[in-house]
């Protein structure tokens, strides 16, 4: 892998990364309900999730899911269900205020955060088969193939983290900035978002299928 392939590929997962995704609208609305503390869980289990996926990928099963549509169909499903479950908790969500969120001590909500990303990164197969079509395109067969998607798959982790840190952050600082209302608003806009992507992924069809 030359180091020319290894800046277009960093550009490539940049442009995918700041795209707004359900991963970083629960980045955001993370960080607006718990502040940094509960986002950074959530980061966790969104990069613990692509780890995953990209270990699938790196494995070869991401072909698998490719070619079997009721396999495919099985996850789009449950993904669907998901986001749209999700997106009824964010829009009932009450939002904190500074204080009360700096005086919070419930033990199981950074739990929560890291539970939601990581279901919400692994149960979108769009995400899964978009791996499979692009990170092969950066793989040198004459070399290891180990080796370069462990460096591929640690350059997108980087990037996509950065990015929803970004995103984290700018949920806790709405919160310092915000009144209620706008926060709950936002809270809003991330279910929609959420049952928007629900529904693209319902009418989304397996590529050849």
């Amino acid at each position: 892998m030359t180091t020319d392939t290894l800046i277009l590929y960093a550009l490539a997962s940049l442009a995918l990364a700041i795209t707004p995704g359900p991963t970083m609208l629960l980045a955001l609305s993370n960080g607006i309900a718990g502040g940094m503390r509960a986002a950074a869980w959530g980061i966790a289990g969104a990069s613990l999730g692509a780890c995953v996926l990209i270990t699938v990928v790196a494995l070869g099963l991401g072909s698998l899911l490719a070619a079997s549509e009721w396999l495919f169909n099985a996850i789009r499903i449950a993904g669907v269900a998901y986001l749209v479950w999700l997106g009824i908790k964010l829009w009932r969500t009450q939002p904190l205020d500074l204080g009360a969120m700096l005086s919070s001590t419930e033990p199981l909500r950074g739990r929560v955060a890291f539970r939601r990303s990581l279901t919400v990164a692994l149960s979108n197969p769009k995400t899964l088969l978009f791996f499979a079509a692009f990170l092969p395109q950066f793989v040198s067969i004459a070399e290891p193939q180990g080796p370069q998607y462990l460096v591929l798959g640690a350059c997108f982790v980087a990037i996509d983290t950065c990015v929803m840190l970004g995103y984290a952050g700018a949920g806790t600082q709405a919160v310092r900035r915000l009144s209620q209302r706008s926060l709950q608003r936002i809270h809003r806009g991330c279910a929609a978002g959420m049952w928007a992507l629900a529904a693209t992924l319902a009418i989304w069809r397996r590529p050849g299928g």
